[in-house]
């Protein structure tokens, strides 16, 4: 495919995308500026990151801290982090993230205010990432534990609570899920108010999300068409 039929393509799907959003947040009574696409390009190549860039598409997300990188070195704009964060991976996301949306271990706080630290100017907003069914073989904390880590990263100098962010159980059925964090979502902005944002919804879900009160949703395939995989 040509440089020129991809861009025609992205432009499509984008356009599609925005549609969305746009009747989603009619439908909630929600303005369209409350809710952030953030695109999601792990996999794609640079080349996608610089067409969605070039049509106004300003967040991008990442799963690899290597890819994400590589990307935001040539593309500026606001990067989220959004895999399973490994201890020695912190300060390489550091270096390149804007905005982590999965932080759900407790010692993960220390360690990114550390190395958040020894960049000057430098700040980061944080997600911490819930589980909605408890399951500890899959990433996000249980509700009891928000609290504890709310706490913690709000004792920082150096890193943003944002709020809360889910990625729904496969079997789950988005509208309860959806439904569950939201009210988990406002008990928690009771007791830390400056943590406004909810992250929820993906490609097949993120109209759902859109209506329980999401203000950051990632979006891959649904933009990007289906994913390369690397070896």
């Amino acid at each position: 495919m040509s440089g020129l039929d991809r861009k025609e393509e992205l432009s499509r799907s984008l356009a599609d995308v925005q549609e969305s959003i746009h009747d989603a947040t009619a439908r909630a009574s929600r303005k369209v500026e409350e809710v952030t696409l953030v695109a999601v390009t792990k996999t794609y190549p640079v080349s996608d990151v610089e067409i969605l860039h070039q049509l106004g598409v300003t967040h991008f997300g990442e799963n690899r801290s290597a890819e994400g990188l590589e990307k935001s070195s040539i593309v500026s704009a606001h990067w989220h982090f959004q895999g399973q964060i490994q201890s020695n991976k912190i300060g390489a996301i550091s270096s390149w993230a804007h905005t982590v949306h999965s932080l759900d271990d407790l010692s993960h706080v220390a360690k990114f205010e550390r190395a958040v630290g020894e960049i000057p100017g430098k700040r980061l907003n944080i997600f911490i990432q819930i589980s909605l069914d408890g399951d500890s073989s899959r990433a996000g904390v249980r509700g009891d534990e928000l609290l504890t880590l709310g706490q913690a990263i709000s004792s920082t100098q150096h890193l943003d609570l944002a709020g809360l962010m889910v990625v729904p159980p496969v079997q789950a059925e988005p509208e309860k899920a959806f439904s569950e964090v939201a009210e988990l979502a406002q008990r928690f902005r009771n007791e830390f108010p400056m943590a406004q944002s909810l992250s929820a919804g993906m490609s097949g879900d993120y109209e759902i999300a859109i209506a329980h009160g999401a203000t950051h949703i990632r979006v891959g395939s649904q933009i990007l068409g289906p994913r390369v995989t690397h070896a």
